[in-house]
């Protein structure tokens, strides 16, 4: 028992530590290829990610590195759907908003997804954890949010995008538990139709986004090589973010979004000399606090379950 706890113990680090450093490069790389390449299309970027992680799954699968498991069509059909409109919510949202209101919108993912695990789930979160989430929140908009500039179709994009983004996530982490189904399963199963909703939107929504069409764009030589190198850490990136909230939860993936966030502030002063001031310094601070905190409060309340599940249940009385 001990050992099979130690196991998954190890396996939760294993892909949290994928998770941050596939994130934290893979933002590096778009940035290159977004602001000193001049590539600008983000959500058809996306849908190129997507395709590619299906056709590397799939020759995984041919090649007997893991078993495809049948789900039900309808489930994954709208999952893969919910899951391919929540990104180009989100880039319609970055689009039509202030980059302080964006942020604000990822900001509200967390008590979003613990407003609805609440109600329709049942889950019971503790102040402790509540009031760690509340000091991450806080460094986090500290260190990124500038303005808050409101207007209407940016508001009704970002209330969409938070939506539909907290429920694929917990239906992530949902569909694992209850049909068994790995995360490799998962994401092998509904990448296509992820990958479906970005290819006939996205060049659309990157036009409306940024007055250009992708189809028109000069591909140079350090255009396609960054493109596909982008694509290869995509591969990474989305495997590790099925494996992060299937071995975890929505909220804790969260947590370690925001962990990104602070990451990329800091690797954007160091490495690509970003503006930076103590402002950012304190939020930073002040987030990796609260990330702390989620994380003991997190792993205590995880050792007590064990220990209460392990007790008989006249011990448990």
């Amino acid at each position: 028992m001990v050992k099979m706890t130690a196991g998954l113990q190890l396996g939760v680090i294993g892909s949290l530590a994928l998770s941050v450093a596939s994130s934290v490069a893979i933002v590096i790389c778009n940035k290159a290829l977004i602001s000193t390449l001049g590539f600008p299309f983000a959500t058809t970027l996306t849908s190129w990610h997507l395709m590619v992680t299906y056709c590397t799954l799939h020759v995984a699968q041919r090649l007997h590195f893991f078993e495809p498991k049948a789900i039900d069509g309808h489930t994954v059909i709208l999952f893969g759907f919910l899951n391919g409109t929540s990104i180009g919510l989100l880039n319609l949202s970055l689009g039509f908003n202030s980059i302080g209101f964006y942020q604000m919108t990822k900001l509200a993912i967390i008590p979003f997804t613990v407003l609805l695990e609440t109600i329709f789930l049942n889950k019971r979160f503790s102040e402790t954890i509540k009031l760690s989430l509340m000091v991450l929140l806080l460094g986090v908009g500290i260190a990124s949010v500038t303005d808050l500039e409101l207007n209407l179709l940016g508001s009704v994009l970002s209330g969409l995008a938070i939506a539909t983004t907290c429920v694929g996530q917990i239906l992530t982490n949902t569909i694992q538990k209850k049909l068994k189904v790995s995360s490799t399963q998962l994401l092998y199963q509904s990448a296509p139709y992820q990958a479906a909703i970005l290819f006939a939107t996205g060049p659309f929504v990157d036009r409306l986004l940024t007055n250009r069409s992708v189809f028109a764009h000069k591909y140079t030589t350090p255009v396609v090589g960054f493109i596909i190198l982008s694509c290869l850490i995509a591969v990474s990136v989305n495997f590790s973010t099925f494996l992060v909230i299937g071995t975890t939860s929505p909220v804790t993936y969260q947590v370690l979004g925001h962990l990104k966030t602070c990451l990329v502030l800091s690797f954007g002063y160091t490495l690509l000399h970003d503006p930076f001031t103590m402002k950012n310094i304190l939020g930073i601070l002040v987030a990796i606090f609260g990330m702390a905190l989620y994380s003991f409060f997190s792993v205590r309340e995880s050792k007590k379950k064990s220990t209460n599940d392990a007790l008989p249940v006249s011990q448990q009385q």
